[in-house]
């Protein structure tokens, strides 16, 4: 595990847990990365958020969200400019945590965070927590500087990091390998359950339930 260096912060638009809060649900770790594609669905923000924060009283769970429109930019600011590897990595990186910031918006319960403790915190406070990972990325710096690594691949890094017991990608579609990048299956944890699911699917439900 990456080593803890400051207390969470509460972002603007929190509230601060009260002392008979919800505790943290029982079970293993479900780590949930939340696909930027889903915007192009009518209401697909909307609906995740929900179905986040539900399943957020019955398990313990970690959202990570993808580039979505923020990572976009960056790719067309590389092919128009041409950015050096690294440049558009932490970038891209940088609109996750914008993302981050969105998806809490529409989440209720939600608490943005950027490393383990602030998880854990936010967990035991009964809250979603959502990962902005900008800061624990860059302080572990282990994964290629490439287009090559996308959210996916990071999500799978992060689950690893996280000891979760499963992964579930949301996207506009679900499926399988073809909707990943090229190194997910090297940042994944060996023998790690993960599936791609839909937003506006039953299966994302079903899956944030662990059936």
């Amino acid at each position: 595990m990456i080593p803890v260096n400051s207390e969470p912060s509460t972002p603007p638009h929190d509230q601060p847990d009260s002392p008979g809060g919800m505790a943290s649900p029982p079970g293993g770790l479900l780590v949930v990365k939340v696909g930027g594609g889903l915007l192009a669905e009518p209401g697909g923000l909307e609906k995740v958020g929900w179905a986040l924060s539900s399943a957020g009283t019955r398990r313990r769970l970690v959202v990570i969200p993808g580039g979505g429109p923020f990572a976009n930019l960056v790719r067309e600011f590389d092919r128009a400019h041409g950015l050096s590897p690294s440049a558009a990595h932490w970038m891209a990186i940088l609109g996750m945590d914008q993302y981050a910031h969105a998806l809490a918006d529409y989440t209720p319960r939600a608490r943005v965070v950027d490393d383990q403790a602030g998880i854990l915190g936010a967990l035991d406070g009964g809250r979603v927590p959502i990962l902005a990972p900008f800061r624990w990325l860059s302080a572990a710096d282990e994964l290629p500087h490439s287009w090559d690594v996308t959210s996916d691949s990071l999500a799978a890094y992060l689950a690893t990091l996280l000891g979760a017991e499963e992964l579930v990608l949301v996207k506009p579609v679900g499926g399988g390998e073809e909707l990943v990048d090229p190194y997910f299956r090297r940042a994944l944890a060996a023998g790690m359950r993960w599936r791609v699911v839909g937003a506006g699917e039953e299966s994302l439900e079903r899956a944030l339930a662990g059936q």
